[in-house]
């Protein structure tokens, strides 16, 4: 299964929508790993304003601040 991962905040309303966007289209085609910022210093730091941003499993960045449903389709298809 391909996997994802969601840089974001609880409370940052951008962060919500892009959640629940991707959690809508998961089943079957990607794991999603959601990762709060805040938790860890380091990305806080790397990411800050930036959220959400959507990478895949090697950190490669798909997009931010909104989904780019083309960049997120294109992406999943090099992943095979």
């Amino acid at each position: 299964m391909k996997k994802l991962k969601l840089y974001g905040r609880e409370y940052c309303s951008l962060c919500v929508v892009m959640r629940e966007q991707l959690l809508s289209q998961a089943a079957g085609r990607f794991d999603l790993q959601w990762i709060d910022i805040d938790d860890v210093e380091p990305l806080e730091e790397r990411y800050g304003e930036w959220v959400p941003v959507l990478t895949d499993s090697n950190d490669v960045e798909i997009c931010h601040y909104h989904l780019d449903q083309l960049a997120l389709d294109a992406r999943l298809a090099d992943l095979g």
